[in-house]
């Protein structure tokens, strides 16, 4: 599959919009399919990996029930996976693509090198930890993401219900670079409400969560890969801090949602640079009062 209508690839403009957006790609394929792209090398890769959990993954849920009321009876997502890639994500060779793709450690330089992190199911962590030396990336720090609330409400009578997702940090020997100003960063992080993103995956991830995750670890123009896109929140995410992003999403009506959302916002950040506001989100809410013809 070659450049068309399934990647998207923004390079800048021109005069005083050169520098508003860096370059992004949302590719409409397996990352496996990675070299036909000429994807550059990362300072960070990032993914929300499958988790593997097939039919149950609403599990208790409310969306498991008419309303999100289990008296109500089933809803049609009882007894359903997320999405049909969601039985066999296959860790080995999503290691093999990220030590592919990160770039290689900075000899005689400290602070510099790169790292990858993994949103991953509790379990998936042993299998991460195990197999990720094979691929040369021997080191790892576990973390822990914290939300105020629990997808696990209907069971609250019944046990203690999860309110954390877990993740890995994961690189080659040296520390990866830390933009902490030498203070310390914990490995527990609290999650913030997304209300603003339009929700357009299952197990999206927060904008002011990744914006924080990838501001410790990368600069303003580093290199950010997300393997399995999703929503395209990470890349939106890289696209606000002013990152290169790149990212793949093999289920095309995922991709089409997050394509839009990803242009929609070049868009308002190119606005942003020329005009000093977005021009096309005032138009569509003040018709009447904004009429600027966009160029």
């Amino acid at each position: 599959m070659g450049f068309g209508p399934d990647v998207r690839r923004a390079t800048g403009g021109d005069g005083d919009m050169s520098n508003a957006v860096e370059k992004w790609m949302l590719i409409n394929d397996h990352f496996q399919n990675y070299k036909q792209y000429q994807i550059p090398k990362a300072q960070l890769v990032i993914a929300d990996i499958p988790f593997n959990i097939g039919k149950n993954a609403y599990g208790s849920n409310p969306a498991w029930y008419v309303g999100g009321d289990n008296a109500n009876g089933n809803s049609a997502l009882a007894g359903k996976s997320f999405f049909d890639t969601d039985n066999d994500f296959r860790i080995s060779e999503f290691l093999h693509f990220c030590s592919t793709l990160m770039m290689k450690e900075p000899k005689g330089e400290r602070g510099k090198s790169p790292c990858m992190l993994v949103f991953c199911e509790f379990k998936q962590q042993f299998e991460l930890i195990e197999k990720a030396p094979k691929y040369g990336i021997n080191r790892f720090i576990n973390l822990v993401f914290r939300k105020n609330f629990s997808a696990q409400v209907l069971k609250a009578n019944m046990r203690i219900v999860g309110n954390c997702e877990y993740g890995l940090l994961l690189y080659r020997d040296r520390l990866p670079k830390f933009n902490n100003d030498g203070r310390m960063v914990f490995n527990c992080f609290d999650v913030k409400r997304d209300t603003k993103t339009p929700k357009i995956h299952p197990t999206q991830k927060s904008i002011p969560l990744l914006e924080r995750l990838i501001g410790l670890f990368t600069d303003p123009g580093d290199v950010v890969i997300d393997p399995v896109a999703g929503s395209g929140t990470t890349l939106l995410a890289a696209m606000n801090l002013r990152r290169q992003a790149y990212g793949f999403e093999i289920k095309k009506n995922f991709h089409q949602m997050a394509l839009t959302m990803l242009t929609e916002r070049e868009t308002t950040l190119r606005e942003i640079a020329k005009y000093g506001m977005a021009i096309t989100d005032a138009q569509k809410h003040h018709p009447t009062l904004f009429s600027v013809d966009i160029p």
